[in-house]
């Protein structure tokens, strides 16, 4: 049978929260992402058109909240200056300086959100980066 070649739709990263409310908040009120599904205890917030976070309440979800967060959720923007300069007043956890990866393209800086899980914001240096 062959592979279906309709194409995608939507894409979704899920990540599993002990402490879904205060999740919600920092994705709503600090990253100011719309809310687009919501499943109850799964709500998914549009990132950009077809990129998606679910955040799920691990006590209802198909994995479990891990102290270890072995994912970065990374966001292009058009000015990651401006993003910067709101992510230092704010006080952001665990912010880093922003920073030039050259072979990379970009500018970017890093932080946390309320559980552990590293957002990176960039923007890309050149075209096609």
């Amino acid at each position: 049978m062959p592979r279906p070649d309709a194409p995608n739709q939507l894409a979704i990263t899920f990540l599993y929260y002990r402490d879904l409310p205060t999740a919600m908040r920092f994705y709503e009120d600090v990253m100011g992402l719309p809310l687009a599904i919501d499943q109850g205890w799964c709500k998914i917030y549009r990132i950009c058109e077809g990129a998606h976070i679910g955040l799920v309440d691990e006590s209802r979800g198909m994995n479990k909240w891990a102290e270890v967060k072995p994912v970065q959720v990374c966001i292009r923007v058009p000015d990651v200056d401006a993003w910067y300069a709101y992510a230092m007043e704010i006080d952001l956890p665990a912010l880093s300086k922003l920073f030039v990866n050259d072979a990379l393209g970009i500018r970017a800086f890093v932080f946390n959100d309320p559980e552990g899980y590293q957002l990176e914001i960039q923007s890309a240096t050149r075209p096609g980066a």
